[in-house]
């Protein structure tokens, strides 16, 4: 991000000539002038967030959007504070901090790397410890599970008698980070990135992708890249295993407290809110009723029913949710307010009376037709991959499934655009080589257990191998189910 006085002035010059005043300049043919300010709009809004923040950039596109003709600042709080996507990560954010607040995540980290399969041998050891983090990654926030997962890594690195510089410690630093991105683009629970491409799928054309289809393809497609990642640390890295001494780890786990009944019903709720989300899709088979009843609520309405849980709900005088402190240090609202941001952008991108993605379409489908379905597939996961180690991943989520929608419409069914949309949030979340996407590659330089080249080294070699294996096991899967 731009730190420079004169370099932050410029960019807000650059970036205010595009949010008010590209609706002045001449449109091409069949665009209306409201589609070129809302064009404006996004190209201001996108610099700002890629180059300076991403907060009050967001509130900025809020108000900027009003002053289009088509959209009122009713129906653009609707579409951003009002969405139900705002509530869902917000609600989700407080249950998943009260979790953390509780022993159970390094309960299970130490029991992947203490139990009997671990002792098999020093590989065995590493794959279970990347095992406990795709585990836990499933259903936490990446920067939360890889600042705590660090401290108790720092820990467990002393007894292993590891130190900095070594190749099994840059290893394991690396491949836990690894495995956290891979793990946030498996679900969409408790996961930004693949909720927000999933919304602008859903704003455009009133169908919603289902969470279990979503994770068929998103599953499978994490396992095979996690292990690429193995196969690159095995032959690329190339570690001295024999210096591996794990018996010494069984101590962590004898100074875990027993499981206290706070934890236990924090655990509970949580994997309930957990059972809502996915319920549905098992379900409608044999109950569709019952289903149709669940889903009818939205998926705001299980964390909203958590949290709600986790307050009431006391144990020796203290509720198991403490809602200030959740919503001070377990919500992160510069992130959410971006979310409110790109939501009410996706809503101007795509409203009928604007007509963007309607000119869109009409400009871009001939040269759509004349590409083959899997080069068109494996171009914007590529796009996705590439653009998220090197810019935000909530902007990489959003900006390249708003561009890729009209594409993957344009096509007539050749290529499932829903297949596609998912594949971009699950890449979004594939953030492996730099610090600009996530925090977690920044926090893990910044412990010293892994340099900047070594994550840019093995973290470009996986992010090209995981473009393959998106196009080759992802798609197909997607593409059979939505």
């Amino acid at each position: 991000m731009i730190k420079s006085g004169r370099a932050r002035g410029i960019v807000i010059a650059i970036a205010l000539c595009f949010i008010c005043l590209f609706r002045f300049v001449p449109t091409p043919a069949g665009m209306t002038a409201s589609a070129m300010q809302v064009l404006g709009i996004f190209t201001g809004v996108l610099l700002l967030w890629m180059t300076l923040s991403i907060d009050w950039p967001s509130m900025l596109c809020l108000a900027a959007i009003a002053f289009v003709p088509e959209m009122s600042m009713g129906s653009i709080l609707t579409a951003s504070v009002g969405n139900a996507t705002f509530s869902f990560l917000m609600f989700t954010f407080m249950c998943t901090y009260t979790l953390g607040q509780t022993p159970f995540i390094r309960r299970c980290a130490l029991a992947f790397v203490t139990g009997r399969g671990a002792k098999k041998g020093p590989w065995a050891f590493v794959m279970l410890y990347f095992a406990s983090v795709l585990f836990l990654g499933s259903f936490m926030s990446p920067t939360v599970l890889v600042v705590i997962l660090l401290t108790i890594s720092e820990e467990m690195f002393g007894i292993l008698g590891l130190k900095k510089g070594d190749p099994i410690s840059t290893m394991m630093t690396a491949g836990m980070v690894f495995c956290a991105g891979i793990a946030a683009g498996m679900t969409p629970i408790a996961h930004v990135f693949p909720v927000l491409s999933m919304n602008v799928y859903q704003n455009a054309t009133g169908n919603a992708i289902s969470y279990v289809h979503y994770m068929a393809a998103g599953v499978p497609t994490g396992l095979v890249a996690t292990g690429a990642m193995m196969l690159i640390f095995r032959f690329v890295l190339r570690p001295d295993m024999s210096k591996l001494r794990t018996a010494g780890v069984d101590g962590l786990k004898a100074k875990l407290p027993p499981m206290t009944r706070r934890e236990g019903l924090c655990i509970g709720i949580f994997f309930g809110v957990i059972a809502l989300w996915v319920l549905p899709a098992l379900i409608k088979p044999f109950a569709p009723a019952a289903a149709a009843f669940i889903d009818s609520f939205g998926i705001a309405m299980p964390p909203l029913l958590g949290a709600v849980l986790l307050a009431v709900i006391s144990v020796d005088g203290k509720p198991l949710l403490n809602f200030k402190e959740a919503t001070a240090k377990g919500i992160p609202w510069a992130s959410l307010i971006m979310v409110s941001g790109t939501l009410a952008l996706g809503a101007a991108m795509t409203h009928a009376d604007i007509g963007l993605t309607a000119w869109m379409i009409d400009r871009i489908a001939p040269m759509a037709a004349n590409l083959a379905p899997m080069a068109l597939v494996a171009f914007f996961v590529a796009c996705s991959a590439v653009m998220t180690n090197f810019a935000s991943s909530m902007v990489t989520a959003t900006v390249v499934a708003t561009i890729a929608l009209p594409v993957l419409v344009a096509t007539s069914g050749a290529v499932s655009a829903p297949a596609v949309i998912a594949l971009i949030g699950m890449m979004s979340a594939y953030d492996f080589a730099t610090p600009p996407g996530m925090a977690t590659i920044a926090f893990a330089i910044g412990s010293g257990w892994v340099t900047t080249s070594d994550m840019a080294k093995y973290g470009f070699t996986l992010m090209v191998i995981s473009i393959a294996i998106a196009a080759a096991v992802g798609y197909p899967i997607a593409a059979a189910l939505m």
